[in-house]
């Protein structure tokens, strides 16, 4: 995977607490890692162990009690809010277990919204919209709204929205998690080739195990700490 490069998406000592009444409460203590360019990482840890919150921290979509969140050796930090949203809009494919996508519109709008709040034009962001949409097999449902689709579909078309800015890393939080076990596995299979066709950098946290066996490597999150993790082998 590159190991001589240096890690496209770093974290440094990352701390992040919360108070709850006179409590505090530590969900990230002093935590490190390293992503490089090409890997696909899966994130593992009970439910409340923090998954969520550390991919938050590495979408500039919070910011850490101390610590520090690198991409490509640049300090998030450091970035005004503009720069934030760039980084968020341009560089980063976000996916979440609840797909978010609006429902007044069809999945082709779904997926030309971000390319159009980039400044791409209307004509471009379609033909690029209708593209993704067949490559994650909605060729033909490009026209459909939302509300019509399946929760299988309606992830997928998640998926094709993640990728419409062409980012260079993929963050998704239990991708996997409102589907029935077959269309886990569909989508599990989209993941996994299309972190290959993009080219991506992909940090998934999941509690399914077929999708954290298909990883490069796995990182469990327990007690604040990131450990490598073999997952097990169910006969």
């Amino acid at each position: 995977m590159g190991n001589g490069q240096p890690p496209i998406l770093k974290a440094v000592n990352l701390t992040k607490s919360f108070r709850s009444g006179d409590e505090e409460i530590l969900v990230l203590d002093d935590l490190n890692l390293e992503v490089r360019a090409g890997e696909f990482v899966a994130l593992v840890g009970e439910s409340g162990s923090g998954k969520t919150t550390l991919l938050q921290m590495l979408a500039a979509l919070d910011t850490p009690t101390a610590g520090e969140v690198y991409f490509q050796g640049k300090e998030l930090g450091g970035f005004r809010e503009a720069e934030r949203a760039v980084y968020r809009n341009e560089q980063i494919g976000f996916v979440w277990q609840m797909h978010y996508l609006l429902p007044e519109f069809g999945a082709l709008e779904n997926v030309m919204i971000p390319q159009l709040i980039r400044g791409c034009g209307r004509n471009e962001a379609r033909t690029s919209a209708r593209k993704l949409l067949g490559e994650v097999g909605l060729a033909s449902a490009w026209s459909r709204r939302v509300g019509e689709l399946s929760g299988g579909e309606q992830q997928r078309v998640a998926l094709a929205r993640a990728l419409a800015n062409q980012p260079v890393l993929l963050l998704a939080d239990e991708p996997t998690g409102s589907l029935d076990h077959r269309t886990a596995e569909r989508v599990i299979d989209l993941l996994e080739s299309l972190h290959r066709a993009h080219r991506l950098t992909s940090v998934l946290a999941t509690h399914n195990l077929d999708l954290a066996r298909r990883a490069h490597r796995t990182l469990r999150l327990s007690k604040g700490k990131l450990a490598e993790w073999v997952v097990p082998i169910v006969p």
